[in-house]
């Protein structure tokens, strides 16, 4: 892990009831077009810069900066030019992921 906060980054996710907690990292450049996940996330950027698309809106991600998605929004992904990496929570809707 790229710090020891992730522990606590961890412990607070489950805390809230969030199902699984890790660690996703992106080859630079990536980009992910438009797409929803049958989970919800919470996440925090933890190395490099993305956009993160949302309708009309875009945010640009630095480390520290979090994010959170319901489940079925549709959203894309924009990874700088040096990768990132990001602590993800999800919480799989009731009965599982569909």
């Amino acid at each position: 892990m790229p710090d020891p906060d992730f522990a606590a980054f961890q412990a607070e996710a489950l805390a809230e009831g969030f199902d699984e907690v890790l660690e996703r990292v992106w080859a630079p450049g990536t980009v992910l077009a438009e797409h929803t996940h049958p989970f919800e996330v919470k996440a925090v950027l933890v190395q490099g810069e993305m956009d993160l698309e949302v309708g009309a809106e875009t945010r640009h991600l630095r480390p520290g900066d979090t994010f959170s998605l319901p489940a079925d929004l549709p959203h894309a992904e924009h990874y700088g030019p040096e990768g990132a990496s990001y602590w993800v929570a999800r919480r799989n809707p009731p009965g599982g992921v569909r």
